[in-house]
């Protein structure tokens, strides 16, 4: 198949890029800069230049394409509503590209954006109808628009060689801060799965998904985030501190909320489903390696 990937040379999306071209697809990526073209190419991609913001490109891409798997997302916290009204634009643009055409969309959440009903958040939860970004509650109309839309889901932690989300920013914050830290008793927990496990599983949803499902890309269930403060404190050498919940917006900044999130996630009906499995390191293993200090 002919791939349109946005985010192609993101994090998570320059990893689906690898697999899709691996495994014998073509990928048209969406970049906005040189550097994001070059980049595109050398990895053996098509170069598409755009923008989330700039529909007609959208358009063309999808237009062109027998799928489509959008992973861009503008990730500024401090307009975080203006970045998921992007997002929901972006993915009602993709999706009227590929009205009636029973091609597939595979659009990108996450397992904390799910409605938890029990003990560990699963695929068949609905999303969460108070959270800024909707990117999933397109997905009905577009399934019965004739789109094969499709939801994968990732936890809090993406993570491997190159991550630039939490994790390097909890490092940045520790060294700043000369403690590593964690609130309350720290049980709270976080999903993880690493990038390579993830671009597989979008793969996979490609080539097998169900219109109107979701696919959760977790490996480690849940890791007490006591654990991820501990790692950093013994790499860095600084002591690891317990902050009140008044605390932690002045220890932790714009991160705040998300360090005190208690969001474990299966993925079981995504393995039954599609024979997902994860290969790489887990998350506790692969942060105390080189690649993170």
């Amino acid at each position: 198949m002919r791939v349109f990937v946005t985010g192609a040379t993101g994090f998570v999306g320059s990893a689906i890029v690898q697999e899709l071209i691996g495994a014998g697809h073509r990928v048209l990526g969406l970049v906005r800069s040189d550097a994001g073209a070059a980049s595109l190419a050398a990895a053996g991609g098509e170069v598409h230049r755009g923008s989330l913001e700039d529909s007609d490109s959208l358009v063309r891409g999808a237009a062109s394409a027998d799928a489509v798997i959008h992973t861009a997302f503008i990730h500024d916290f401090a307009n975080y509503a203006s970045s998921a009204e992007t997002d929901r634009l972006a993915i009602a643009t993709l999706g009227g590209a590929l009205a009636g055409s029973g091609r597939p969309l595979i659009i990108t959440s996450g397992t904390l954006l799910a409605q938890r009903k029990g003990p560990l958040a699963v695929e068949d939860d609905a999303p969460n109808p108070h959270s800024p970004r909707k990117s999933e509650e397109a997905v009905p109309e577009l399934v019965s628009r004739g789109v094969r839309a499709s939801v994968v889901r990732l936890p809090p932690s993406v993570h491997g060689d190159g991550d630039h989300g939490f994790v390097p920013a909890l490092i940045a914050i520790a060294r700043e801060k000369g403690a590593s830290a964690y609130v309350g008793e720290g049980l709270n927990r976080w999903p993880a799965v690493h990038r390579l496990d993830a671009a597989r599983l979008y793969r996979l949803v490609l080539e097998g998904g169900v219109a109107g499902a979701s696919y959760h890309a977790v490996a480690d269930e849940g890791v007490p985030f006591r654990e991820i403060a501990g790692v950093i404190g013994r790499r860095l050498n600084v002591p690891v501190v317990s902050r009140t919940p008044e605390e932690a917006a002045g220890h932790f900044g714009w991160i705040a909320p998300f360090v005190t999130m208690d969001g474990p996630a299966s993925s079981a009906q995504t393995q039954e489903r599609l024979g997902w499995h994860s290969t790489g390191s887990g998350f506790i293993a692969d942060i105390d390696g080189p690649a993170y200090f």
